[in-house]
């Protein structure tokens, strides 16, 4: 009988790229995949350690599985166990642990256990991440998403910035080969997959470790004449260089939608954050991202209530985020993650002064959303369609435009995976807009 696995993921793209890779191997090698319900033989769940709720989410799905079935085999894989090794307790209800740069093992750690010397041992195989390594390189066919597909080219980080837990879990910078990056989208591209997105830990690394950089990967997959859409990851500013944004602008398919992070809008802030940049200089990436593209939608990430942030920097850092004018702002209240520098600074700021500016820069954010919004009605877009979607008791097909703003088509054809050209009317909900065709 085929053995029933459940996988469930947690965290970040490039963790939700490796759980489908593992699935992927776990389908090959003749396991069934079931959802992460109770009946399954194994439980296999990919965990997260960037903040201490993190750790405890991670805890939490590991003690769930282990209740759904307490004869199944329950895999810890990922960040959690990773810094488990050095400054945690791993829970003894697990039965195997795989730290990073070991889920490429999963078959044969799986073998080993169930069939092998070690049948009924608790097993661990984690690597010592702080040596240099090779990049681990996970394969991936097919995709949960039926249009686009993420794809990881990068793992590690060389930063060290004051909050972050992440070098010491996922080691230093390690790129993925580009010839294994392009045969990988070459073989999704036949799979019917149209857009792509490039993905790492730090994704602006890439190349660092080798002989290529982010741009010439970026030439690469333009090339690929199945490919119809880029779009980057995550990017530092220290990447938008006149040249870098020079050589993507000629490039038609790579999507003006640039998630830029800035943590911060106070160079104080930014200072204790360890970020290697001030507000002035990624001021100065946004003009020149608005210089070349039309109305680019620039995103970015917000971390609230850092370590000694007082009222007037949280103030200034307000108003360089409505000056910047974003698209979209993904607000993260600080949370102590044990282990890195910010955990220990003084003057750690209270949950409630937390919660308060957190409130006041989401609704900021949905202010900039809207304005955002409303700068493309009327405007021509092209658009790729997704799936068919009830949205106020009527169907619409739903997909993305190249900023990544969603909107919703009245059609009665058949236009699941397909690449339209549409006018942008007005608000569907305030998160999606009406197009017409």
């Amino acid at each position: 009988m085929r053995k029933k696995v459940a996988l469930h993921n947690l965290g970040c793209k490039v963790n939700a790229y490796e759980t489908e890779a593992m699935q992927q191997m776990l389908i090959e090698a003749g396991y069934s995949i079931v959802p992460f319900a109770p009946g399954a033989d194994i439980y296999i769940i990919n965990t997260c350690t960037v903040t201490n709720i993190a750790d405890r989410k991670s805890r939490q799905m590991l003690h769930k599985a282990k209740k759904m079935n307490d004869k199944a085999i329950v895999v810890a894989a990922g960040c959690y166990v990773q810094a488990g090794k050095e400054n945690q307790e791993i829970d003894q209800a697990i039965d195997i642990v795989i730290g990073n740069n070991k889920k490429q093992d999963l078959i044969q750690i799986l073998n080993t256990y169930e069939h092998g010397d070690g049948k009924n041992c608790r097993q661990e195989m984690i690597a010592d991440i702080s040596q240099p390594m090779e990049y681990e390189n996970l394969q991936l066919d097919r995709t949960g998403e039926h249009t686009r597909a993420y794809i990881k080219v990068q793992d590690g980080c060389n930063q060290f910035c004051s909050y972050c837990i992440i070098p010491y879990v996922r080691g230093r910078v390690r790129s993925r080969r580009k010839e294994e990056v392009i045969e990988q989208i070459k073989r999704l591209t036949m799979n019917g997959y149209k857009e792509f997105v490039l993905t790492g830990i730090h994704l602006s690394s890439y190349g660092v470790d080798c002989e290529e950089s982010l741009l010439s990967l970026i030439q690469a997959i333009h090339s690929i004449s199945g490919v119809k859409r880029i779009r980057l990851g995550s990017l530092e500013p220290g990447v938008i260089t006149e040249e870098f944004i020079r050589e993507i602008y000629k490039m038609p398919k790579l999507c003006p939608h640039f998630h830029l992070s800035l943590q911060s809008g106070c160079d104080e802030t930014l200072t204790r954050m360890n970020r290697r940049y001030r507000t002035s200089k990624y001021q100065e990436k946004c003009n020149l991202l608005r210089g070349y593209f039309e109305n680019p939608a620039l995103t970015t990430d917000i971390i609230v209530g850092f370590p000694m942030e007082t009222e007037e920097e949280f103030r200034r850092s307000l108003e360089f985020i409505k000056e910047i004018g974003f698209y979209e702002i993904h607000v993260f209240k600080y949370s102590k993650r044990e282990g890195t520098k910010a955990a220990v600074m003084p003057r750690q700021v209270s949950e409630e002064r937390k919660m308060k500016r957190s409130r006041e820069l989401i609704a900021l954010g949905s202010r900039l959303k809207k304005e955002y919004m409303e700068s493309l009605i009327g405007k021509n877009a092209e658009i790729l369609i997704e799936e068919e979607t009830q949205i106020l008791n009527e169907f619409y097909w739903t997909g993305y435009t190249r900023e990544y703003l969603k909107v919703g088509i009245r059609c009665e054809k058949n236009l699941k995976n397909k690449i339209i050209m549409g006018e942008i009317r007005g608000f569907l909900t305030k998160d999606i807009m009406i197009c017409e065709i």
